[in-house]
Order: C-alpha cells, then structure tokens, then sequence
C-alpha cells in the first residue's frame, strides 16, 4: 500500500480554501497510486481553533 503524507499550509478559519488545498492532495495522491493520504490535525479549519473567538 502506498501512503501519501500531505503537508498543507492551511489558512486558519477558511474552510473553503483549505477544503480546495485537501482536495488537490487527494488528486495528486491517486495520481501516485496512493491508497491512504494522512493529513496533518485541524487541516480542515487550520491550526490555531482559538484565534477564531
């Protein structure tokens, strides 16, 4: 099995950015044959939750 490590720079609070970054590493993973891609945690909303209060 092929493993596809992601490593993102996600914009904390844009979920729509960051979803289109995720969504192009899927993409590239298939292209390798990949059948797992790992992302890093909070990749989705980016890394620091509390700066959104």
């Amino acid at each position: 099995m092929r493993i596809a490590l992601a490593q993102l720079n996600p914009v904390i609070g844009d979920v729509n950015e960051n979803s289109q970054k995720i969504h192009s590493a899927i993409s590239k993973a298939r292209e390798q044959e990949c059948g797992l891609v790992m992302f890093p945690e909070l990749a989705l909303s980016g890394y620091m939750a509390e700066d959104l209060m």
